[in-house]
């Protein structure tokens, strides 16, 4: 049997994936986490041998649990489960360590398929995330990779929440980090954007389909 963990905060999406897991034979729910520091306490507690992680996790989101994970646990495969467009988080969850990424949109057999193959130890990626992983192990001087990928994962924490209109210090407290260094990531991230101001900032996101 393969054991998975299931990490949302939402009980109806959990409650869908322990339904697909029930009609799998091979399949069998080894316990849920509703938030990021209940996520990695719940593998801490073993027992696991896949991870279902959402990427909107509260208190830390599913990048950061990720990180957190393959450190801690480097051989434990992690499938990333979100909303948002591939081309926003597929990638940056690759590179991170997660063993595959699946949009929510995927029916249940793309859904068991994905747990099995990461279980066996192989990555699993769609087409469609294939082809953008490959732009971004090919780009060179020349390529068309949009500025923001150049963002760090943290930058990229601060990107998306600056673009949503959060302030420097709801930041602060969101990410539990200090004022100064989410004016810091700012700073970066203006100058890797090319944008003067958190307004042309706002804009850039829109443009690119980010918020």
């Amino acid at each position: 049997m393969i054991r998975v963990l299931i990490c949302d905060d939402h009980q109806i999406v959990r409650q869908g994936i322990k339904q697909i897991l029930a009609d799998a034979s091979d399949l069998a729910l080894a316990g849920e986490a509703a938030s990021g520091p209940e996520a990695i306490a719940r593998v801490r507690a073993g027992g696991i041998d896949v991870v279902l992680m959402d990427i909107a996790m509260p208190q830390r989101d599913g990048l950061d649990v990720l990180k957190q994970l393959k450190a801690e646990f480097p051989k434990l495969p992690v499938l990333m489960l979100s909303t948002y467009p591939d081309r926003q988080y597929a990638v940056r969850s690759l590179k991170l360590g997660a063993a595959g990424y699946l949009n929510k949109s995927a029916d249940a057999e793309q859904m068991t398929e994905a747990i099995r193959r990461v279980a066996g130890g192989r990555l699993f990626i769609t087409p469609n995330v294939a082809e953008q992983l490959a732009g971004a192990v090919g780009g060179g001087a020349h390529d068309d990779t949009p500025l923001h990928e150049r963002l760090s994962h943290r930058e990229y924490q601060v990107f998306r929440l600056l673009a949503a209109g959060r302030s420097v210090g709801e930041i602060a407290e969101q990410l539990v980090l200090a004022a100064n260094t989410v004016s810091t990531y700012r700073a970066r991230i203006l100058e890797k954007t090319g944008v003067r101001n958190d307004v042309e900032l706002a804009l850039y996101a829109v443009r690119q389909e980010i918020v």
